[in-house]
């Protein structure tokens, strides 16, 4: 049973297009190691220079928003200094188009601001996101924010369509979060 079962995750994954998948506990060593294995088989097939940079772009601060935010921390900080957190990440080709589709647990309490900020993302223009990326590199950080606060419009401007995210509650005050974009 444990092959078939396992043999039908594999199949199923191909089907759907994933060309990179990672589960579990995630680390800045992780993400660089992933990124090396995602380089090197965007090269093997030989994938034009632009759409690598923009897939590995968005792999990258995915990754990072899973790392920093996940409400699933295994350690605030590591040995090495680094955060350790659970969540899950996927690239793959759907229709010729690379996807980047993560998911990780988020206190409700981040969910409708997350909401709003991806809500606000999809109705902004090229130029729009351009103005507002540079317009928060100029502002300090969002409170609570661990980073420059220009992930999300990061990965906006590299889609090549609005980002799709949904959430799903869990119990204790959780809820999945996960967030796809399209190059």
């Amino acid at each position: 049973m444990l092959a078939q079962d396992f043999k039908h995750f594999f199949d199923t994954s191909r089907r759907q297009g994933v060309i990179l998948s990672f589960g579990g506990d995630l680390s800045e060593n992780v993400l660089f190691s992933l990124g090396e294995v995602l380089k090197l088989r965007m090269n093997q097939d030989a994938t034009d220079s632009s759409v690598t940079k923009r897939v590995f772009g968005i792999f990258v601060e995915q990754a990072q928003n899973i790392i920093r935010y996940s409400a699933d921390k295994v350690s605030e900080r590591s040995a090495s200094g680094g955060m350790i957190s659970a969540g899950m990440i996927v690239v793959g080709v759907d229709a010729g188009r690379f996807y980047v589709v993560c998911g990780n647990e988020v206190p409700d309490s981040d969910v409708p601001t997350l909401r709003a900020r991806l809500d606000h993302l999809a109705t902004l223009t090229g130029d729009e996101l351009k103005a507002f990326y540079r317009e928060k590199l100029r502002q300090p950080p969002d409170e609570g924010s661990l980073g420059g606060s220009i992930g999300l419009i990061e990965i906006a401007r590299r889609s090549s369509a609005p980002v799709e995210y949904d959430f799903q509650e869990l119990s204790c005050g959780r809820s999945f979060f996960c967030l796809k974009a399209y190059i």
